[in-house]
């Protein structure tokens, strides 16, 4: 049986095993540098960040969704933007994943958002096949951009001189 609650602080040592194991499955492990204490801090402290929900079936820790606000300046309203969907393997096949993207969904109708937003790795043809298939569509003109790290400080040194 599938239930679905909020994350609290008390989460904060499960979430980063969550992330960790999604980051694992996406081939990207050795880029994740979040701690309990980040978690704690972003998502339950005074200035929060995001929010969570835990997928439990039968008892078990199953998978998880990360999620937080954007604004669109088109709509003049804000989206919810899902940062993580995961579903450990064990526990794929009973509709956790959907549960979990339905749960986001229906926070976002009750804020009166105008969609969810997120993201899909171009090799993971069992989520694109999902996502297609409950009518989302792919913004394939509009390209996902990221400056970080000595990029990031480089650009950052050189304006603001």
């Amino acid at each position: 049986m599938l239930s679905i609650r909020p994350a609290t602080v008390k989460d904060a040592t499960l979430l980063r095993t969550l992330i960790r194991e999604l980051a694992d499955y996406e081939h990207g492990l050795e880029h994740v540098s979040i701690t309990e204490a980040d978690i704690a801090r972003d998502g339950f402290g005074p200035q929060q960040k995001f929010r969570a929900v835990i997928a439990e079936w039968n008892g078990d820790s199953a998978g998880y969704a990360l999620f937080f606000e954007v604004y669109s300046t088109w709509r003049g309203r804000a989206a919810l933007f899902l940062e993580d969907l995961f579903v450990r393997p064990q526990f794929r096949g009973n509709g956790i994943g959907k549960g979990l993207l339905a749960h986001v969904a229906g926070v976002a109708r009750k804020e009166n958002c105008y969609g969810v937003k997120w993201e899909v790795l171009d090799w993971n043809q069992l989520a694109i096949d999902f996502y297609k298939s409950i009518g989302a569509e792919f913004r394939n003109e509009w390209r996902s951009m990221l400056l970080t790290g000595e990029p990031l400080q480089r650009f950052v040194s050189k304006v603001s001189r």
